[in-house]
């Protein structure tokens, strides 16, 4: 579904200065917040302690250069207006409903950044102000701050609970932080308070179809369509609910609207596509890609669609050449592998199809132990911040990120350590790793992934005896446990013991392209040769990033006898 942030027309509400055209004659309005947060800082009950302890004296020359602001932008001079302000902030800096005018009044003419510091100064000075804490809230949620625009809009809830506004931006708050249980919740409870709302009805069809519910979700969104055709995405929203519920007719009318609408529109262009590829109508589906690659030049999803298109239609030279050119790009694409190998099956070239059979086959099954697309993206994103966390010497924020951020079997209270743990030992702090594994073992003794880091220190520091025994403690609570099993084919390598530290990587499932290097050494030091060659072009694939691995490969296939297969290889190496 559509994560963007739709604005519910705030900038046309009842909280602010806003613009409106109709029939050719166009209307300014100032809002009356301003002079009702002026009564109030003028009476000293709102003020914040900062702005009492400035003391400013509030004249009656002060008011009326205030009025005469307002009275310019109520006649449509914007920039004159401004400029009235904008000398009053200079020489009353602490003057907050001159701060809030000159916020709305640089809103006006699209000055986002601007507008929002002049919020955000006016907040400081008047914290308890629910229009400010609504805007700078929305403000930080567009610019990607979802921590601090949740603190201000839970604030304003507190002072105004039924806040419909106030609930319905926290609610893509919460949502785009990935907790879409109270993102649900927060967009039932704005719903209540503002049952008539169409938007409203949007977004928790949206967030009904993010949990799953795709029938109950679509039939809020149609309703919100038949009360507001004009709802910004609301067809893409129906059309991938429609796609999400089977109903692929509906998928393709309303994304291929949406599209229409909003022609660069990757989102619609994919559902649409997707959904005409299960209709099995393969050349408008190969149009769409087309436009798809249009916008984004060589697009692996797009070259992809095709490449299966041109095979579904039985143009097999041209899937060929697709698909062909889309692996020398990315050869990770495991279902390219698959295919090529019936493109070239229909082509009649036999020795070809087996091979991009067999390397789809290892693909897929290391791919199979890999975490989603999704759920890779999220758990980088939690390290990433946990990593900077610690590099600013905030250890128990990144404890408490981790701890919070745990679920399914991770959420224990041992395992958060054994992250920071891992965080440590990256970056090289072994004493920090040490001590944060050593806690999680006091915890829980059992707790998983500890022993499998305590194996890596004994590692790193070539004690391959404790390395050893650490890693099998680990595979004794969990046999499958995939990075014990790799670092244990590390150790057996380290060892000399090829065909063991080759069924341990084989068994991992890596795609770690260091470890790949020793399994395809350890198939050559047995005999495997094609076995080896497989692997080296896996790890071509996922090495073609780092040129001392794709070099390192090659080195490695020569001294073995395989030039052909290293000069293939070679190309992948990045000038």
């Amino acid at each position: 579904m559509t994560l963007g942030i739709k604005l519910k027309n705030l900038f046309a509400s009842r909280r602010q200065f806003f613009v409106e055209e109709r029939n050719g004659n166009r209307r300014r309005l100032i809002s009356c917040c301003i002079w009702i947060v002026l009564a109030a800082y003028l009476a000293g009950g709102v003020l914040s302690a900062r702005a009492q302890k400035a003391n400013r004296q509030t004249d009656s020359a002060l008011l009326q250069r205030l009025r005469n602001a307002q009275s310019i932008a109520h006649l449509g001079n914007v920039e004159q207006a401004l400029a009235l302000t904008n000398s009053l902030v200079d020489e009353h800096p602490d003057f907050a409903p001159a701060l809030k005018l000159q916020g709305e009044l640089f809103e006006t003419e699209g000055r986002t950044s601007e507008s929002c510091t002049s919020y955000q100064r006016a907040l400081e000075l008047l914290p308890n102000d629910t229009e400010l804490l609504l805007k700078v809230g929305v403000y930080r949620l567009v610019a990607g701050d979802k921590q601090q625009a949740v603190k201000s809009l839970l604030l304003l809830l507190k002072l105004v609970p039924n806040d419909s506004e106030g609930l319905y931006y926290l609610a893509q708050a919460y949502q785009l932080n990935g907790n879409d249980e109270l993102a649900l919740r927060t967009i039932r409870k704005c719903l209540k308070f503002d049952p008539d709302n169409a938007s409203v009805w949007q977004k928790y069809g949206e967030f009904l179809c993010n949990s799953g519910n795709y029938q109950e979700g679509l039939r809020w969104l149609l309703k919100a369509q038949q009360a507001d055709p004009t709802l910004e995405g609301i067809d893409l929203d129906i059309g991938a609910a429609s796609y999400n519920n089977m109903d692929l007719p509906n998928a393709v009318k309303y994304t291929a609207k949406a599209a229409e609408l909003q022609p660069n529109n990757l989102k619609a262009l994919t559902v649409l596509a997707d959904a005409e590829v299960k209709l099995s109508q393969w050349q408008e589906a190969e149009a769409v890609f087309e436009r798809i690659l249009a916008i984004k030049k060589d697009d692996a999803y797009s070259l992809l669609g095709i490449g299966h298109c041109s095979l579904e239609m039985k143009d097999y030279a041209s899937a060929a050449s697709t698909l062909g050119y889309l692996l020398q790009r990315d050869p990770t694409q495991v279902l390219a592998h698959f295919y090529l190998s019936k493109a070239y099956v229909g082509l009649g070239r036999t020795a070809d199809a087996q091979h991009e059979a067999s390397l789809h086959n290892l693909m897929m099954e290391q791919s199979s132990f890999a975490p989603s697309k999704g759920k890779a993206e999220r758990d980088k994103a939690i390290w990433d911040q946990a990593r900077q966390l610690l590099a600013d010497h905030r250890e128990s924020d990144a404890l408490d990120l981790l701890q919070r951020s745990a679920k399914g079997a991770s959420a224990s209270q041992a395992r958060p350590y054994v992250f920071l743990a891992a965080l440590y030992f990256t970056e090289g702090n072994v004493e920090e790793a040490s001590r944060n594994l050593k806690r999680a073992q006091e915890i829980d003794p059992k707790v998983e992934g500890a022993h499998t880091y305590q194996g890596l220190l004994a590692l790193r520091d070539g004690d391959l005896d404790k390395a050893e025994n650490d890693l099998e403690a680990e595979l004794k609570l969990d046999p499958n446990y995939q990075l014990a099993l790799a670092e244990l084919g590390e150790v057996r390598y380290r060892q000399g013991r090829w065909a063991e530290a080759a069924d341990q990587l084989t068994k991992s499932k890596t795609v770690v392209p260091r470890l790949l290097y020793l399994l395809c050494d350890s198939y050559f030091r047995i005999g495997k040769v094609s076995d080896a060659n497989l692997t080296a072009e896996t790890l071509s694939a996922y090495g073609r990033n780092d040129p001392e691995v794709v070099q390192g490969l090659i080195d490695l296939l020569n001294r073995n006898g395989q030039a052909e297969l290293a000069q293939r290889l070679s190309g992948n190496l990045k000038p």
